[in-house]
Order: C-alpha cells, then sequence, then structure tokens
C-alpha cells in the first residue's frame, strides 16, 4: 500500500484519533515514521502526565508493519513481545522516530532463508518537545518465511 493512503487512514482511525496519535511522516520506503501523541483528556492519567497505555500504543504496530513491507508478501512478521521503560513523565506533545535499516532487512532476510522463526529487537525513543526522553519501548518481532502451501 502506498505509504501515504496508509498514513491517512491510520489517521483517521478511531483508536489513534481518541488516543491522540498522529502519523505526521511515513517515508514511501516504509523505513522511517515520525508517530506524535498529544496531550489531550482522553489520555492524561490522574497525576496530569501521559497515560502509559497511550504512550505504548503510539508505538504498536510501526515496527511490525515496517518490517513486513520491506519483507515482501514471502515472510510472515508480527509482535511478539514488548517492553516500555518511563523514564520520566511525558507531558505535552511527545514524538517517536522509527527507523528500519537495509542492513536490518537483509539480516532477517538471512535469518528467515531457512524457515524457521527469527526474532529480533526493535528499539524506539519517546522524546517530549524540548528533546527530553519519556520512555524507551523495545519491540520483539517474530519473523519467518511463509511455507509453501
Amino acid at each position: 500500500m502506498n505509504a501515504n493512503l496508509l498514513r491517512f487512514f491510520m489517521n483517521i482511525w478511531p483508536p489513534f484519533i481518541g488516543a491522540g496519535i498522529k502519523i505526521e511522516r511515513l517515508s514511501q520506503d516504509y523505513k522511517n515514521a515520525v508517530i506524535s501523541l498529544r496531550m489531550g483528556l482522553l489520555n492524561r492519567n490522574i497525576v496530569g502526565v501521559h497515560f502509559g497505555g497511550s504512550l505504548f500504543a503510539m508505538t504498536d504496530p510501526f515496527f511490525m508493519i515496517m518490517v513486513h513491507h520491506n519483507l515482501g508478501r514471502d515472510y510472515v512478521v508480527w509482535d511478539r513481545a514488548a517492553k516500555i521503560d518511563f523514564i520520566k513523565p511525558g507531558k505535552g506533545k511527545v514524538r517517536a522516530q522509527f527507523e528500519v535499516s537495509t542492513e536490518q532487512i537483509e539480516e532477517l532476510r538471512i535469518a528467515a532463508a531457512d524457515g524457521k522463526k527469527t526474532l529480533r529487537d526493535f528499539q524506539v525513543e519517546i522524546r517530549d518537545s524540548s528533546g527530553e526522553l519519556v520512555a524507551v519501548v523495545v519491540k520483539t518481532l517474530y519473523v519467518r518465511m511463509k511455507r509453501p502451501t
């Protein structure tokens, strides 16, 4: 799917709208994305900072989408595990910049060539508008070549 079209549909997807999540940029090669989360009444916790679930939700599907697009239809890619470390309270608008390199894609292609599962960690930082680190998210992707049908 064209990256601009996917970005458009994800930006009008009700769970993202309700959480205040916006895909600011998704490169045409699906190797770079910038996601933001604005502070609002619906994603604020009891002490007035970003709800941790919203911080996590803003990172949820992107590495899986980016890797799957770059590997192609011959591969199964899904999220296997995730971990979030909260560094400091998030206030205002926060952003996460996702990067998937050509080298990472080729490593996965080689590792999954025999049809066995491969697990790979990808990390993204969530930063506030002043550039301070708010949280670090590690996503573990499951990747394998599809079995012949």
